[in-house]
């Protein structure tokens, strides 16, 4: 026996000794945050301050000192942050993570972001590209000589962190502008959908905006017949593409003229929703250089305030989403796939070879083409055999987008926006911004507000018999762009009459707009309801801005909710399911039952009307993690529609309500009361790569409850495609990612919160510190609250 407890003494000893070396490793990756650092790179010296949220404070005496700050301080707080970034711009994912990052480094490289990012950056103007240097210089001068340890995610992976290059900076900016507009994953779903369905039918499915008429188009179902388009077309860059077109990603933003305020001066509130991250998306900051002085959330990555206040204005987003991604159908020549056909005959591809290092495999040569449209996106594909006959494709899939134009000064328009003092100085520095569109809205300390949808939009050919909805024949002239729509024509509004301007992704413009913008506008429900909400207070503050951010109605639960009350069902559930649905006035709280039985209802007789006419389950699943097909939903039964109900519609909505009785009761047990909607619905900010890791998930991604939904103000996304690791239904992914109130009457009242915490690294105390309060709806001081915190100070080396 003696030997056994030298034994458990040894390992007791071994785990001692390893809970102190992970203890001296947790407070060695922290970042300095206090005291004096002689840096590098630097011309004078600098302050960081930090106040209890984790908030840096960054003074400076020049621009260029500044922004090195900046990327200083997002070394410290998001380094595995700040690479990732890197590897996606670069399409470079599976050098980090393997065989299983391969498609998605096809895309990108197919795309071209870097190459995009390069000749943008070979056209920045001198200013835009010193402080892009000296935001790299930033960043690199502390992972050179200042990094303590390397983050957890480098050394589970094996990884060294890389330099920041300018290049990188912009190659970001090109990405989020992805992740805001997807019109191309619409068209091709629209042409995979002409396979099997008429036109008309696909119009029913993703039908026009509320009220409008679908656009009149040739009819491309029999075109694409006629050109014998294969029904894998497109599919590999789908599969392998990033994130985008994702419905569910919009935002809503207000501002209110004084004159409707208790204040007499402007409030303007925001909160965009995006992908919900660990950490957040965004990083707060408040910066001071001579003349210069605002604060607000930043990008790690780039070397600005995207959203915020400065002395004179404040302005927050929503996202346009305009058409400004069309894709083309190349003719391959049949006895020279060098080539394909143009206007004016047979034409080259542009092409060049890149090659993709990929852990733990050979590298893979991949050899990529454009056209005189664009990239060829099809070139992602794994294998060949996709575009047509194997072996011998027939047609090529290339895009235009504008966010790909070299003449794009990403950092000298934000800059320029950042600095105005007016409202009327924000709408004229907004014409140089390109993408992606926002609808810009902002007010100034002067009493003035406005908002501007700032972006670059092509016009479309009056022939364009495609509008823009479907890929297009490349080799016909009429769907070639005909220049962009002027950025004075823009939508925009100042100081109008009503005393308040909001968008919320709605349709902004009127039916005697000249231009065409787009026809996928977001269902009009949000809008809807925060117009109520401004007009049933005649006097805002603060708080009841917040609560309008707050607001769980869901003016979609509403229109759905008389059908499942009606709904029988023979299930042993059914009764109490419908006693849980009476009087339920729409508000979906957490703590609520009704929102998880209306939810599963909708799901499974969206499966039951749409899967068999769309090609199946597979085919319905993959379409489900991008749109719900709510408004597809109403339409057929607003209409009783038996061509898409089979055969009457209420048998449908009965059946549905049984499968998702059987669902939640297997998934939630047999006590309809206990189906609370914050049991499913789960705010889950996810962390890349380590929330696919299961032993990992719960160290690095963040979860809380949540209510709302799509069409809530207070929006959280419901998503009806199981999840590929846990199988989860009705996970909120997409959401509020910072919410903001800016007081343009004192800004010491101006507050703002983002959805996990200000650091990165899970073993700091601001890594999800901001969690209960993001979901609370509460917030924190935009400026700070007055107290010095902690400060370090930068001084330049001799």
């Amino acid at each position: 026996m003696r030997w056994l407890r030298r034994l458990a003494v040894v390992v007791l000893v071994l785990l001692l000794c390893l809970a102190l070396a992970f203890w001296l490793y947790s407070r060695q990756v922290l970042p300095m945050t206090e005291g004096v650092l002689t840096v590098s790179g630097l011309k004078a010296p600098l302050t960081i301050a930090r106040d209890a949220h984790g908030i840096p404070s960054i003074k400076a005496d020049s621009m260029e000192d500044l922004v090195f700050g900046l990327g200083f301080v997002h070394a410290q707080d998001r380094l595995w942050q700040l690479q990732t970034h890197k590897r996606i711009g670069s399409g470079r994912l599976a050098e980090a993570f393997g065989e299983a990052a391969l498609e998605s480094d096809r895309f990108l490289r197919a795309l071209g972001v870097r190459r995009a990012a390069a000749a943008q950056w070979a056209l920045a103007s001198p200013e835009s590209k010193a402080l892009l240097t000296a935001y790299a210089a930033g960043v690199n001068r502390y992972v050179r000589s200042h990094l303590g340890a390397r983050p957890p995610e480098f050394l589970i992976l094996g990884l060294q962190p890389e330099d920041w290059e300018p290049v990188d900076s912009l190659a970001w900016s090109i990405m989020m502008a992805w992740d805001l507009g997807g019109n191309w994953t619409t068209e091709l779903q629209r042409m995979r959908l002409a396979l099997k369905l008429p036109v008309e039918r696909i119009n029913e499915l993703i039908p026009p905006y509320p009220g409008e008429k679908a656009l009149a188009t040739a009819d491309y179902a029999a075109l694409y017949r006629d050109l014998k388009i294969d029904g894998e077309l497109g599919q590999q860059a789908l599969n392998s593409a990033p994130p985008s077109g994702i419905e569910g990603v919009g935002s809503n933003n207000w501002v209110v003229h004084g004159s409707h305020t208790v204040s007499g001066k402007p409030l303007l509130a925001n909160d965009p929703h995006l992908k919900l991250s660990a950490p957040a998306l965004w990083y707060f900051a408040r910066l001071e250089a001579p003349g210069f002085k605002l604060a607000g959330a930043t990008l790690p990555g780039l070397p600005l305030v995207v959203l915020g206040q400065n002395q004179h204005i404040a302005w927050g987003y929503t996202n346009t989403a305009p058409d400004v991604q069309d894709l083309y159908l190349e003719r391959i020549k049949p006895d020279d796939a060098s080539q394909y056909q143009t206007p004016n005959g047979w034409a080259a591809f542009t092409t060049l070879t890149e090659t993709i290092k990929v852990k733990g495999k050979p590298d893979v040569q991949m050899t990529l083409r454009s056209t005189r449209h664009g990239p060829v996106i099809s070139d992602a594909g794994v294998t060949e055999g996709l575009l047509g006959p194997k072996g011998k494709p027939s047609y090529a899939l290339a895009m235009r987008w504008v966010a790909l134009e070299p003449e794009f000064d990403a950092v000298a328009a934000g800059l320029a926006m950042s600095r105005a003092n007016s409202v009327q100085d924000y709408v004229k520095a907004s014409a140089a911004w390109l993408a992606p569109m926002q609808n810009m809205a902002v007010a100034d300390r002067d009493g003035h507000i406005g908002m501007v949808a700032a972006g670059k939009v092509p016009i479309r050919k009056p022939e364009h018999d495609l509008k823009g909805l479907v890929p297009a024949p490349g080799w016909d002239a009429r769907y070639d762009w005909a220049g962009f729509i002027p950025a004075a024509e823009t939508p925009r509004e100042i100081d109008p009459p009503r005393g308040w301007i909001a968008t919320a992704n709605q349709r902004i413009h009127g039916p005697d707009y000249p231009h065409y913008l787009t026809s996928e506008w977001a269902a009009p429900y949000r809008q809807q309801r925060i117009e109520q909400l401004l007009q049933a207070t005649a006097r805002h503050d603060l708080a009841s801005l917040r609560a309008i951010q707050a607001d769980q109605l869901s003016l979609g639960t509403l229109k759905l909710l008389p059908y499942l009350q009606k709904a029988k069902s023979n299930h042993p559930l059914a009764a109490a399911a419908q006693a849980q649905l009476q009087g339920f006035d729409g508000v979906l709280g957490a703590d609520h039952v009704a929102p998880t039985l209306l939810w599963a209802w909708s799901r499974q007789l969206t499966l039951g009307l749409f899967t068999e006419r769309v090609g199946g389950d597979a085919a319905m699943q993959k379409l489900l993690g991008a749109r719900s097909f709510r408004d597809a939903l109403e339409l057929v039964l607003e209409r009783n529609d038996t061509w898409w109900c089979k055969t009457d519609c209420p048998s449908q909505i009965d059946a549905a309500f049984t499968r998702a009785l059987d669902e939640l009761q297997g998934r939630l047990g047999g006590d309809v009361a206990n189906w609370r909607w914050g049991r499913v619905h789960l705010a889950r900010s996810e962390h890349r790569p380590f929330s696919r890791v299961k032993p990992l998930a719960g160290w690095f991604e963040t979860r809380v409850a949540v209510g709302g939904d799509a069409f809530s103000v207070n929006v959280s996304r419901v998503s009806q495609r199981p999840d590929p690791t846990t199988g989860e239904l009705y996970l909120d992914e997409h959401g509020p990612s910072l919410r903001a109130l800016y007081d343009l009457g004192d800004l010491r009242r101006s507050r703002f919160v983002h959805s996990t915490g200000q650091s990165g690294l899970p073993f700091s105390p601001h890594y999800r510190d901001f969690v209960a309060t993001w979901a609370k709806v509460e917030d924190v001081p935009l400026w700070g609250d007055g107290q010095p915190g902690r400060v370090l100070s930068l001084q330049p080396a001799p």
